[in-house]
């Protein structure tokens, strides 16, 4: 058989390999790399922010969501990694979105983060300003929680996830 007629099928066996042995690599690495704790107890700014989404979705219309201590317990762990890395972003999101799809059988996960609000009023106005992060408080969700917590100068870091189970 010529050469030229195994070059396709060589490249099609090549790009197989490659991608079955390095997705699982990732997602071994990502599953790993959050582990579900248990969650802080809630902070009263906390309770204030999840009271303030859900009286606003129920104005919308929509259906209140209920509070989960796994999501809290990822959502902390983010909000722990932002203070670390004085840096308020989404980094790792696929890693928590990872670890809400195999421990509280999310089927869809997003995400607000926020840095340097001193109320839950503030903050929640602050997401319902913002166009995306309106879009995930609306969203068609049946659970949340957040995680609130202080640096060492005193400054509000604010993660908080929604899923749908």
């Amino acid at each position: 058989m010529k050469v030229t007629k195994l070059l396709p099928l060589l490249a099609i066996v090549a790009l197989l390999g490659l991608t079955s042995c390095s997705s699982e690599d990732t997602l071994d690495d990502q599953m790993n790399a959050i582990e579900v704790s248990e969650a802080p107890q809630a902070k009263q700014i906390e309770i204030e922010i999840m009271e303030l989404i859900n009286n606003y979705r129920i104005t919308q219309g929509l259906n209140a969501l209920n509070q989960h201590t796994i999501v809290k317990a990822v959502a902390y762990t983010h909000t722990d990694y932002m203070i670390e890395v004085n840096n308020v972003s989404h980094d790792n999101f696929f890693q928590r979105k990872q670890s809400l799809e195999v421990n509280a059988h999310a089927n869809l996960v997003t995400e607000n983060v926020a840095y340097g609000f001193n109320s839950a009023a503030s903050v929640v106005n602050a997401w319902l300003n913002s166009p995306s992060h309106k879009e995930n408080i609306e969203g068609n969700y049946t659970d949340f929680d957040v995680s609130a917590e202080m640096n060492s100068e005193g400054k509000w870091f604010f993660t908080n996830i929604f899923i749908k189970r």
